[in-house]
């Protein structure tokens, strides 16, 4: 299998429903976690024991088995020295006579068979038929008849027998040597079987098994109790920190110990007293400057109504005057205008704060809204020597919308576009699908990094702060058409290079209330 199956074979697994589920929970991981160690604890010791019991037991019974080979040895030793024959024949009938009393008296021993065999060693040439079983000779090797023929034995080989079922079972053939009179020296072998231990060690696994899985289970439960009580206080400080996350700032959590989960508790609880009264002191001062940005915006219409009137009559009056004063009258005027426009983005802006904005829905010609900002704004355009491309791919693209916020959202766009050309061109693309509208304006100018694209719908963000700007400017422009765009449901954005622009996209519903879909324009295309 390659690595690349491996992988993702891993990641499959990774990502199922049971692994994601575990591993979302702490509880879980820790539970499965000493489960499973528990479970290779038990099964090695489950292993150590059983092979520690076949060990036992099957040395017992080879001891067992050699001590009563041994005996039986000697007795057919002693009967051969004792007999009286003097002919083959007689010879013969003799180690049949034994071999068969063997067979018979060592079944009680566990003894399934008997051979003899004449040794490779024998130097008389005198010799009798063999005693032998050729499914138990199949299994005596060469080795085993070598050592028996050394007569130092007993020797014994572990040995399948094939019982009558016609399965293997364990056993044992233990030989020795014995000389037989005129024929010499012999190899006597006894074959014992192991079943009856062989089905004790099965008896004994199969009770061990069964008596492990309700130890796994209870341990398994206990473990689980103790992990669930454990970490009861990590879930609750977790559901108290998403409750604080969503802004439920009296939540706490009980800490009525002294071990290191109480600690945390305890911090939890500090951490959220604190956060509450930051949040509650910057809440008071939001209402404060709020408060103060909207009483002084409205005490400054009266004034600036009486200031406006006189300054409109010095201005028109201004040839009656010497050039210094109709120069004065000239910067007044300027300045005067400067000074109203952010009066009206102060008031615009107390009023958001203060959520009373509201719309005029009507259905709006983006085209016409776009041709009309580009007409306003003509002057400035020319000055500048911007050369303004509008881009359409539809001749109507409609949206439900209040022109008036929309308008000075585009006028926005446009203005600051223009005056960061560096006398490029300006283009103000308009699209439309079955759901939303775009009008994207491109510059090609000085641009702006990262960090201004961030923050450029900030307010009072300056980019450059020692750039002068034709128009003057509050730095409250963009920052009011981010609250319009939002105010219709929709979306702003902006993005540049340097050296190589920036653009500013505005994306709105066609139907408010509707949620907004993909937008009909990409905010950059390189170009």
């Amino acid at each position: 299998m390659s690595n690349t199956t491996l992988a993702g074979f891993s990641e499959r697994v990774r990502n199922s429903k049971p692994v994601l589920f575990i591993r979302k929970s702490l509880f879980l991981q820790v539970a499965a976690g000493m489960t499973a160690m528990m479970f290779v604890v038990l099964s090695l010791l489950f292993i150590a024991v059983t092979f520690q019991v076949r060990e036992n037991i099957f040395d017992q019974r080879r001891e067992q088995i050699l001590d009563d080979a041994s005996v039986r040895i000697a007795q057919a030793q002693s009967t051969f020295d004792q007999s009286t024959a003097t002919t083959p024949d007689q010879v013969q009938d003799l180690a049949n006579q034994l071999v068969s009393s063997l067979r018979s008296s060592a079944t009680g021993a566990g003894a399934v068979g008997t051979m003899l065999m004449r040794s490779p060693s024998a130097s008389t040439t005198f010799a009798i038929n063999d005693l032998i079983d050729q499914n138990l000779l199949q299994s005596l090797s060469a080795e085993m008849r070598a050592r028996t023929s050394s007569g130092a034995g007993p020797y014994y080989q572990s040995i399948a027998i094939q019982n009558d079922e016609g399965d293997p079972d364990p056993g044992i053939i233990v030989g020795g040597l014995v000389t037989l009179p005129l024929a010499g020296e012999y190899e006597l072998y006894t074959v014992y079987t192991l079943r009856d231990d062989q089905e004790t060690i099965w008896m004994l696994s199969r009770t061990l098994a069964v008596g492990s899985i309700p130890v796994i289970m209870i341990l398994a439960l206990g473990t689980v109790w103790v992990v669930f009580r454990l970490l009861r206080p990590v879930r609750t400080t977790a559901e108290a920190a998403i409750q604080l996350a969503d802004g439920d700032l009296s939540v706490r959590v009980q800490a009525d110990g002294i071990d290191e989960m109480s600690q945390l508790a305890r911090a939890f609880n500090t951490m959220a007293e604190s956060l509450s009264d930051k949040i509650t002191e910057y809440d008071e001062l939001s209402r404060l400057e709020q408060r103060f940005v909207s009483d002084v915006s409205h005490e400054l219409r009266t004034p600036m109504t009486t200031i406006r009137m006189a300054e409109e009559l010095l201005y028109d009056n201004r040839e009656d005057f010497s050039p210094v004063a109709a120069r004065s009258a000239e910067l007044l005027h300027q300045q005067v205008d400067r000074f109203e426009k952010m009066l009206a983005d102060l008031l615009e802006i107390s009023r958001y704060d203060s959520k009373s904005a509201s719309l005029e829905i009507d259905e709006v010609n983006f085209n016409e809204l776009v041709a009309k900002v580009v007409d306003a704004n003509q002057p400035l355009v020319s000055s500048l020597g911007v050369e303004v491309r509008v881009i359409a791919s539809d001749p109507r693209c409609v949206a439900e919308a209040d022109s008036r916020r929309m308008e000075r959202v585009l006028r926005n766009f446009l203005v600051n576009a223009v005056e960061h050309a560096e006398q490029g061109p300006v283009e103000i693309e308009i699209a439309a699908n079955a759901d939303a509208t775009s009008v994207r304006v491109r510059d090609y100018g000085i641009g702006m990094d990262e960090e201004t694209s961030a923050h450029v719908f900030e307010r009072f963000f300056r980019a450059d702060p020692a750039r002068t700007r034709t128009t003057g400017g509050t730095g409250l422009g963009l920052s009011i058409a981010r609250e319009d765009v939002f105010l219709h449901g929709g979306r702003i954005e902006a993005y540049g290079e340097l050296g190589k622009g920036a653009a500013f996209m505005v994306t709105i519903p066609r139907r408010q209330g509707t949620e907004l879909a993909e937008a009909p324009l990409e905010l950059w295309e390189e170009k």
